[in-house]
Order: structure tokens, then sequence, then C-alpha cells
């Protein structure tokens, strides 16, 4: 609940930074700068000082400072891009096709299997069928505002900008969706090469902050290269520093092992279970913030969400058939000998 309720607030405070004007690169920079402010101490503390930290090759940085690009510095450029012309709403419920994308990319590298022929190989499949009717249902029908617990907008009055926040047009909320969807695609792509990154670097810690220290380099290039107005580089005592310190350090910092630890102690589907909480966490937080949730958001993220439990019950129904032969299978071999 506290991870995913983290993961629910980024969506929101995110937002009310790009609708007050902030850059999306310029905030990408500073998320990942704040990142290894908090992340490097704590890996020179736990794996450098006490020199448990594996050797470091060319090969390995030159794969860790590619998979940052696509997977971080990347996926959070387009993502946060999409997220400034949609809303939090659908931000939060795009998040949802993660990893069912990630068992599709698994699919095609043959790290999972897919037999149509079978029950759960259909379920898999109706699954992704699914989340991509959610997907087009979120980017061609927003319908209109639900009604909110208030009715004005409370991070729109802490920037001092105080801009006047107008609704997507469609071309922009079509742009915005794809744009998420874009972001979500190269994070699960991250996600699934993950696997064969840290049985080529196998400390968690170090694996993610050295990650981390290069996608903070290229979204400072990416940055530069994007906004050479250097007044939208300052930092205000508004929601944009807001933003930025806890999308770095809650986010970045403290929601990323938190996620290890989830999978450490329950595993990778429990947490993929955990991922409507927040859809459902961002939906509340934008009502009592007033900031706008239409009913094509919660349509599609309710779709999302089908399509995630069809895949994670099939995968889940699979792992029970398979202990059942093995366990069936070793008194017969037991017997034999």
């Amino acid at each position: 609940m506290i991870l995913r309720s983290i993961y629910g607030g980024m969506h929101i405070v995110a937002k009310g930074a790009f609708d007050e004007g902030m850059s999306t690169s310029v905030f990408v920079f500073y998320r990942h700068a704040t990142a290894i402010l908090f992340m490097v101490p704590v890996a020179f503390v736990l794996e450098i000082r006490r020199k448990t930290a594996p050797a470091l090759s060319y090969k390995v940085s030159l794969k860790l400072f590619v998979h940052a690009f696509f997977g971080i510095s990347g996926s959070i450029n387009v993502y946060s891009i999409g997220l400034s012309y949609a809303s939090a709403t659908s931000s939060s419920a795009i998040s949802n096709v993660l990893p069912v994308v990630a068992f599709f990319f698994a699919v095609l590298l043959r790290i999972e299997s897919l037999n149509v022929k079978r029950f759960q190989g259909i379920a898999k499949l109706t699954g992704i069928v699914l989340c991509l009717a959610g997907v087009i249902e979120l980017a061609f029908y927003q319908g209109p505002e639900l009604k909110s617990f208030n009715h004005h907008r409370l991070l729109h009055h802490i920037s001092n900008s105080h801009a006047e926040v107008t609704a997507p047009t469609v071309r922009s909320w079509l742009l915005g969706i794809f744009l998420m969807t874009l972001g979500t695609v190269f994070w699960a792509l991250w996600t699934v090469l993950q696997g064969p990154m840290l049985d080529a670097y196998p400390s968690k810690l170090l694996n993610t902050t050295l990650q981390m220290v290069f996608a903070a380099t290229q979204s400072f290039f990416i940055a530069l290269a994007v906004e050479r107005d250097f007044s939208r580089w300052k930092l205000k005592l508004d929601i944009s520093l807001i933003a930025v310190l806890y999308s770095g350090i809650l986010v970045s910092g403290i929601g990323y092992y938190m996620q290890v630890w989830v999978i450490d102690k329950s595993g990778p589907v429990f947490l993929a279970m955990t991922m409507p909480i927040t859809l459902l966490v961002t939906i509340v937080l934008s009502s009592f913030l007033g900031e706008a949730v239409t009913l094509g958001s919660v349509l599609g993220g309710i779709i999302m969400v089908g399509g995630l439990y069809c895949v994670l019950w099939a995968k889940r129904t699979e792992q029970v058939v398979d202990v059942i032969k093995e366990e069936t299978a070793a008194p017969v071999q037991a017997t034999q000998v």
C-alpha cells in the first residue's frame, strides 16, 4: 500500500508541475540528479566501503549505459511528455499495462511461453488484447469529468505562476496517450532485460545506482538540447520543486528499493497484482485535490486491470500445475530407483 501510494502521488505532483509550465526534460534531469544524491551515499556505505562490490568491466559499463538510456532516461522522458498532454489518472491507468507488455517481450525473447492450445495460453492472449483495448479506449474516449470532492485545484494554488490550465485538445490527448504507452513499452523492455543484466553484474544496489548515474548524465544532455531557455531551469518554492524532490527521493530512491524488497519477500507476481492500487490512489487523490478525472480514464483503467489479471491468473495457474507435476513425478522416480 505504501509503495503504490508513493507511485499514485507521483502521477499527481508530476502532472501538476507540467501544468504550471515546468519543462519535462528539465524535470527528468532534476529527478535523476536528486535520486543519485540519495542513492550514491547509500551504495558507498553498503557496497563500496565494505568492499563487497563486484568488479566493473568496460563491457558491463557499456551495457549499463545502454540500459539506462532506453529504460530510464529515454522511457521517462517520453512518458513525461505524454503526461504533460494527458491526465494523471490516464497515466496511472496505463501503468497497469507494464507487466503485460513485459510478458509479451518475454515471449518474444523466449523467456516465457505462450501456448494458445491450452486454456492458460488463451487467458494470456486475452489479457494482452484487453490491455490493447484499454489503451485504445483511453485514447479515443475521454468522457465527462467525474465530480470531485474538492472543486478547487489545490496544486494549482501552491504554484506561484497561477497559469491557466485548459482541457487538452483531442490531438494533444491522443499524442499524450501514445507517448505514455511508448514510454511504458520502453520501460517494460528494460524490466525484462534486467534479468540478464543482473547476471552480468549481480549487485542490485550498485546496478541500480550506476544506471541512475548514467541516466542523470544522459538526461542532462537531453535537457540541454531540448530546453535552451535557461530561465525554465530555475526551481522555485512551488509544485515543481515538490515534484522533483518527491519523484527523486520517494520514487527513484525509496520506491525502487521497496520494489526489490517486495519481490524478494513475495515475488514479482504479487508486486504486479498490487498495481491497480496505484490507479485507485490516483483517482482518490485527484478527486481530493480537484484534478480532472474523466470517465474514459476510469473505464480504460478497469479494462487494462482486467487484462493484467488475466495474464497474472494464467501465469499463477501454470506455476501451480508445474509444481503438482513435479511433486507427482518425484515419488515415481524414487520408486523406480
